[in-house]
């Protein structure tokens, strides 16, 4: 699994470097996201989906797990830049209702910056 993580102030972006997010990288993203909030204790998260064609329900488990996380640690988080697939499966399973869903990376930074 490829993906790069970046810390500016007190947010962590993680860029998903994989056109699929699905059954074949989403355990290890569950993995990535339990260290990466639990034990490094991320409490404001974007995570940068630009890069991902396509995500299936497991996929979408695995974003559920970080906001989990960050929901049991008083953490906020952002889905950045979901392709035009990627935000169509958001919106059915009405996740956007759940998680904010920003256009761009900056603006999911912005929006998190504001925040206490």
């Amino acid at each position: 699994m490829n993906f790069e993580i970046k810390k500016q102030d007190d947010i962590t972006i993680f860029k998903l470097n994989e056109q699929r997010l699905d059954t074949n990288i989403s355990g290890l993203l569950k993995g990535e996201f339990t260290m990466l909030l639990k034990v490094e204790e991320a409490k404001k998260f974007v995570l940068d989906l630009s890069d991902v064609e396509s995500c299936d329900s497991s996929g979408l488990s695995a974003i559920l797990v970080a906001n989990r996380i960050l929901n049991s640690t008083n953490g906020h988080m952002r889905i950045a830049s979901p392709s035009e697939k990627v935000l169509s499966l958001i919106k059915i399973t009405q996740l956007d209702r759940v998680l904010p869903v920003c256009e761009t990376v900056d603006a999911a930074f912005e929006d998190l910056k504001k925040l206490n």
